[in-house]
């Protein structure tokens, strides 16, 4: 910070009279910069750059290395996401029983639909993990955890009775059979 009256000198300020009135804690950084008065001049007039003050950024190689462990680790936590589900979905699978009533069915229902969301939005998820060098190793991590999720959705509807498994599930379909001979019995008196 100048000092208002222009003049170099002394950091600290006279008590009396005299012509200019200084600050007390005023410093002069005019005296060691050794830049033009050009340089020095912004848009506010003549204030002068601090101490320490460089026109060029300084890279910081260690924030960017940290910024990419960081990325590096989102982008496996997205990977690594649908496999983190399938415990809480198996406790869910326990807790919810084999019986057909409404809390079940719903447990299984969203147990498929997630991994098919997570299946029909694969593009999405492959453009975040574009920006890690383990991509296509990340990519197929999280596709095995979504087809793992889709299997234990599969698994709690046959174990159900709700997937057609067995040959009586398809009695529908089957043609009643035709009879070949008839046979007529005697009567035995």
């Amino acid at each position: 910070m100048a000092s208002p009256g222009g003049h170099g000198g002394g950091a600290v300020s006279t008590r009396g009279g005299g012509g200019t009135r200084r600050m007390k804690w005023a410093l002069e950084l005019s005296l060691g910069n050794t830049r033009s008065r050009g340089d020095r001049q912004s848009s506010q007039g003549d204030t002068l750059y601090p101490i320490g003050y460089s026109d060029k950024p300084v890279p910081d190689t260690s924030v960017q290395e940290a910024d990419r462990n960081l990325v590096e680790k989102r982008c496996w936590d997205v990977a690594l996401g649908p496999l983190k589900q399938i415990p809480m979905n198996l406790f869910i699978m326990y807790m919810s029983g084999n019986t057909i009533s409404i809390f079940p069915i719903m447990m299984v229902c969203m147990m498929a639909w997630r991994p098919i969301q997570a299946l029909m939005s694969l593009s999405a998820t492959f453009k975040l993990l574009e920006s890690s060098s383990q991509q296509w190793l990340q990519g197929i991590v999280y596709l095995i955890g979504n087809l793992l999720g889709s299997a234990l959705a599969i698994y709690k509807c046959q174990s159900m009775g709700l997937l057609p498994t067995h040959s009586s599930d398809w009695l529908a379909f089957i043609e009643p059979p035709q009879r070949m001979e008839i046979m007529g019995g005697g009567m035995v008196l």
